[in-house]
Parts: structure tokens; sequence; C-alpha cells
């Protein structure tokens, strides 16, 4: 049998993929730049781990627990039943199975494990300076296997936090025809790329990660200021790049959605770099370079479960508020004693359920500033809370279980620098520099 592909959309998909991809060397050298100069290499080490463990463990059983059909009570699909691909390349006939568009599947599965490698990845910030590497890698494999696979199957894959039939959507709001014999939910849940999936996944795990693990030594006391502030520009201009895959890719077509995805995502992310700006210039009386950097990334996270759902002049309103919220959520560490290093918990927790939350007030065709009802608003909040709730608990247990292997370095590491402990090695040879 001939194989009908839509080129366009096969080679958008490829595209996308590879940027989302980018994202998270991106994202080490934001973090690493972030990170004081004896840690850096650490830092960036978390996420080329993350990224080199999970791109095998995807293959093996990720795909299969995420987008397997053989649904366990809504939470996940059977982790053997495509367990290494089989069955999800190749039909019978030995063509390639179609996707979600009109390209072949194993684009599909190329573009969703590199989401899986970055939303894990962006909880090392909330750890830096202190963690054995070791432990963070076994603490990889075990939380996207038991979070984010799960919670990729809720909201993607047809689970409990998705439009389905037997979804909590449905069982609040009711079910429709869905025209094709079958039935949805009256009223879905919205996120076009991952506000629940990644961004409030990693941002309560980072959350929970630095109650359990601690505080680094002098925390309160010393100035853990970023020691290449060069590197987070870098890192964040490499993150919205990436990000035009993450957003436009998540259309699954070159089309008119992916071209509204990536409008929103660039006024979104423009409008949140001015409201973080400005709060800090009314707060500290100084706009600053880290602040144009994470205002950046704050307006990225809010705009991801929302970008196909608004329009550009509502994405200006949702990356202000972003803006402004991310950079008073930051302090928050202090007032409340758990030391998230990087912010992650004030960056992409806070913005990740604000965008997710957002739609409901502002999604042109449901939202309530639109002319919709209450019922997205529900819906939003629901799937919101419910990804809270059920990482924080997932995540609490995998860091107990694994405090036999030890989480944290000694103090006498930890103050000569994780890099030597950790990676023999050093980011900065000064001492030749002498020379």
């Amino acid at each position: 049998m001939e194989e009908v592909v839509n080129t366009g959309d096969a080679a958008w998909m490829l595209m996308a993929a590879s940027l989302v991809l980018l994202m998270t060397p991106g994202l080490a050298f934001f973090y690493g730049g972030m990170s004081r100069s004896k840690s850096v290499l650490n830092m960036m080490m978390m996420s080329f781990g993350a990224m080199a463990l999970i791109g095998v463990i995807y293959v093996l059983w990720g795909w299969s627990m995420s987008y397997g059909s053989e649904s366990v009570l809504g939470i996940f699909a059977n982790p053997f039943e495509q367990f290494g691909l089989q069955g999800s390349i190749y039909d019978d006939e030995g063509g390639f199975l179609p996707g979600i568009g009109d390209y072949p599947q194993i684009i599909d599965i190329g573009f969703q494990v590199t989401f899986a490698i970055i939303t894990t990845a962006l909880i090392s910030g909330a750890l830096a300076e202190r963690v054995k590497f070791g432990t963070w890698m076994a603490f990889v494999a075990i939380w996207v296997t038991c979070a984010y696979f799960p919670l990729a199957h809720m909201v993607w894959g047809g689970g409990l936090l998705s439009g389905s039939e037997d979804s909590i959507a449905a069982s609040l709001f009711g079910t429709v025809d869905d025209g094709e014999g079958g039935l949805v939910a009256a009223v879905s849940p919205i996120d076009f790329a991952g506000g629940t999936v990644v961004h409030i996944n990693a941002g309560i795990a980072a959350l929970v990660l630095a109650v359990i693990i601690g505080k680094r030594i002098g925390f309160g006391r010393t100035a853990f200021r970023p020691h290449n502030l060069p590197f987070v520009m870098l890192g964040a201009a490499l993150l919205w790049f990436g990000w035009f895959g993450f957003n436009a890719g998540s259309a699954f077509a070159a089309d008119g959605t992916a071209g509204l995805a990536w409008v929103n995502t660039t006024t979104a992310t423009a409008a949140a770099i001015l409201g973080w700006l400005v709060t800090e210039r009314v707060r500290d009386g100084k706009a600053t370079s880290l602040g144009a950097a994470s205002g950046a990334v704050a307006g990225l996270v809010a705009i991801t479960p929302a970008a196909g759902s608004l329009s550009p002049v509502g994405s200006i309103v949702l990356g202000v508020i972003a803006g402004v919220l991310s950079a008073l959520a930051v302090g928050l560490k202090y007032k409340f004693g758990y030391d998230d290093s990087l912010d992650v918990v004030g960056v992409h927790l806070v913005s990740g359920l604000w965008g997710t939350v957002a739609i409901g007030f502002l999604g042109t065709e449901t939202g309530l500033f639109y002319g919709g009802d209450y019922k997205q608003l529900v819906i939003q909040i629901v799937i919101a809370v419910v990804a809270l709730v059920f990482t924080a608990i997932v995540t609490a247990v995998i860091a107990f279980a694994l405090k036999p292997m030890g989480w944290r370095v000694s103090e006498e590491e930890e103050a000569r620098g994780i890099d030597e402990a950790e990676h023999a090695e050093s980011a900065y040879d000064f001492a030749a520099a002498l020379k």
C-alpha cells in the first residue's frame, strides 16, 4: 500500500522536535550561568544526564506508558504493550503507522520524547550545588516513569484529565457525541503544549524536593550570585527559540494554528519581560538582565497551555501578569524558607498555574471574558489541582525512597565545589590563566 504523507507537515514536525531538543542544552546554559562558578558543570550535567537517560527510557517504555491503548484506570497505559516501540512504527503491511497528522507516528514519538526530557531537566534548578549526581540520575529514571508518563497519559493520552468519556471533565459536566459515534466530555480541558504535564508537573516536584532535601549551606546568609549572566541570556535565547517547536509544534501541522501559537508565544514572552522589568524597577530601582531572561521564561511558561486558545491581545495580558507574578513569587523562598536555588517554583509552577487557569478567562471560544460560562474555568482549575496533588505525592515518595542512596554531598564537598566533588573537573582553570 502506498504511503500518503504531507511532507510539509512531516518536515515541520521533525524541525519542531529538533527545536524542543535544543531547549535542554539551552536550559543547561540558563541554569549553569545562574549557578556559582564552582557548580556550573554539575548544573549543566544534570540536564545532559536527563537527556541521555530519558532518551533511552522513552523508547523502551515511555511511549507505551504515555500513549498506549491499554489504559490502567485512566492514569497510565501498559508499559509492556509497546515496549521498545514494538507495534508503534510499522503496520501489518510494513508501512509506517499514521501519526496525529498526515505523517508517520514515528515523528510523533520523536516529538514527545523531547517533552519528557525538558520537563525532568527543569526540576534540577531547584537542587543546584548540593545533590549527588548518581542520586539525581536515579531520580530522573523513577520520576519520569512514575510522574511524567502517567500525567502525559492523563492529559494527552485519553486519561483522567483529558476530554474522553471516562475523564473527570466528563463526570463533572457530562458528555456529547463526538460526531464519529463516540462520546467526549461536553467541556474538555485545554492544555495545548504542557501547562500541567510540563510546568506544573516540574514546578511542584521542584518544591517538594527542595523541602525534603534541604537548603544549601549559607542559604539566607550568603549571596548566591549568578557567575555568568551572558550564559543566562544565551540560555534564555535558546529556550525562546526552541519554544517555537514546543508551542507551534503542538499544532501537529504547518497550519494556521501553528502560526497563531507562534505569534502568541512571541507576544506573551515579550509582554512578560516588560512585566518583570517594571516590577523590578518599582521594587528595586533597577531593571536587570537576569530579570529580562527570567521574565522571558515566565512568559514562555504561561503561554504554553494557552498558545492555541488565546488571541494575540489576550496573550499580552497573560504575559504581563505572568511576568509580575513570577517576579514577586521568586522571593517567597526567603519568606517560607525553602531553597529553590534557581527559581523553578517561582517561574515554572507559578506561571504554569496562571497560564493553565487563565484559559478559563481569556480563551477566545470558552473563556469568561469572551462570552463563555464558568465551566471552562472550573475544568482548568480541576486539572491544575489534580496535577499538583498527584505529582507532589509521587515526588515525595520517590524522594524518601532514595534517601538511603544519599541525596546530599558532604558539607566539605559542597563548600569546595560540587564540580570537583562529583565530576573531578572545574569549569575555569584559574591557575593556568595566571601562568
